[in-house]
């Protein structure tokens, strides 16, 4: 527990922690059950090529979702690219800028322009209003991103997407094992992406799959992840190599099995942090709907520099010097990155608040990696900072303009 500002390892102070604490450590699973099925599969000497435990882990993801079709896919980013490949999208596609970067770079890596839409600032996710004023001629599709879980406006967006005759695909990977009106995430749109990357609530170490309902699709996205092969000499499509591990389906399997238990310490460290934050001033944690099944994988605080005293980055420099590695998403924005931030100077001014919360918004450790005490640490940590945020700010930024100073020194030729 920090007493005085000096105490803080920002200043001096010893870290809080001696190890560590990442965003989205992984899940693992029951070990004996995942070496047994890695001996399985070396006994077998079956490790790629839709092998029996790839087979296993889309029959049972798609039993859970209620989907007719799972195809697993090497990773995220692939499928993304897979899925917008097999729905013949190309010339302009809508999607926000508040997601992650391979959520565009997957359109743009295709020749693709991505075209970035604002977000509701109070669901994070697509504002449907501001979809329908960037509808062109040259559209064909929506990327929706259900975001830390929440939902995207899914009627509004299929509503829209019907009315101008567009595809509509929805990167899931943030909300595997949620729901939307009593119904799975991976039903909505002509197809969803779900990543099972090693951050994720359910990792194969590194993987995705594509979820859809619609048969011919998922047909032709099963050649195209196997080089376009549909048959045993015959080629039928331009393909790639998108194939799922043996191994990484072994990890999925064993990780649906610990599901429901990853579900309940991930609501349980998340009812830490709103507990131990609840009434500090210019803070607010992520609320989630609980009319809606969650995941519960992300704590965000979003942080109001005015009424906290001190700025989003300062806060989460101050736990990096802890060392509790919270992270800004989505900072600052796809259209800030490259390419985009050259190719596309000016969309910043259509994206208020897309910048907005991009400056607010910081995720915070959880996971079963992380035990109750060291979230109560963390909560202590941010209320002592924005309780003497005033205080604190004002040294952080005294300390970064004296460190100017001495490199602007030494940087002076000798006389």
């Amino acid at each position: 527990m920090k007493t005085r500002i000096s105490d803080l390892a920002v200043f001096g102070g010893a870290p809080c922690f001696s190890d560590q604490l990442h965003v989205g450590r992984p899940n693992i699973g029951n070990r004996e059950s995942l070496m047994r099925r890695i001996n399985d599969m070396l006994d077998r000497r079956w490790l790629t090529n839709r092998g029996l435990y790839v087979q296993e882990f889309e029959n049972e993801v798609a039993k859970l979702l209620g989907v007719e079709h799972c195809i697993a896919i090497c990773n995220g980013t692939v499928a993304l690219e897979i899925a917008a490949r097999a729905l013949g999208l190309c010339g302009e596609v809508i999607l926000p800028s508040f997601t992650f970067v391979a959520t565009a770079h997957a359109l743009m890596w295709q020749g693709i322009t991505p075209v970035f839409c604002d977000i509701d600032t109070k669901t994070f996710v697509l504002d449907p209003r501001r979809v329908e004023e960037l509808i062109t001629p040259k559209t064909t599709g929506i990327v929706g991103v259900h975001l830390w879980g929440i939902p995207c406006a899914i009627r509004e967006l299929s509503a829209i997407a019907r009315k101008h005759r567009l595809k509509l695909m929805f990167d899931a990977a943030h909300a595997f094992a949620c729901s939307f009106e009593g119904i799975a995430i991976g039903n909505f749109g002509d197809a969803e992406v779900f990543s099972f990357h090693a951050t994720k609530i359910l990792n194969t170490f590194e993987g995705g799959a594509i979820v859809t309902n619609n048969s011919e699709l998922a047909a032709k996205i099963r050649s195209m992840k196997n080089f376009g092969f549909s048959g045993y000499d015959e080629v039928s499509w331009l393909g790639t190599n998108g194939k799922m591990s043996e191994i990484s389906a072994a990890m999925g399997l064993t990780g649906l099995e610990s599901l429901d238990e990853f579900i309940r310490v991930n609501l349980r460290n998340y009812e830490v942090y709103r507990c131990g934050l609840e009434g500090v001033s210019g803070l607010q944690v992520l609320t989630y709907d609980i009319s809606r099944r969650s995941n519960f994988q992300y704590v965000a605080i979003e942080i109001d520099e005015i009424a906290a005293g001190i700025s989003r980055n300062q806060v989460m420099e101050i736990l990096w010097a802890e060392n509790v590695l919270a992270r800004r998403y989505f900072y600052p924005g796809c259209h800030r990155m490259e390419p985009y931030g050259t190719l596309m100077p000016d969309v910043g001014s259509r994206l208020s608040g897309t910048e907005w919360l991009a400056q607010r918004i910081l995720v915070l450790p959880t996971g079963t990696a992380i035990q109750r005490d060291d979230i109560e640490k963390i909560c202590d940590l941010i209320r002592f900072s924005v309780v003497h945020g005033g205080e604190i700010a004002t040294k952080m930024k005294a300390n970064v303009f004296q460190a100017v100073v001495l490199n602007q020194g030494d940087s002076c030729p000798a006389a």
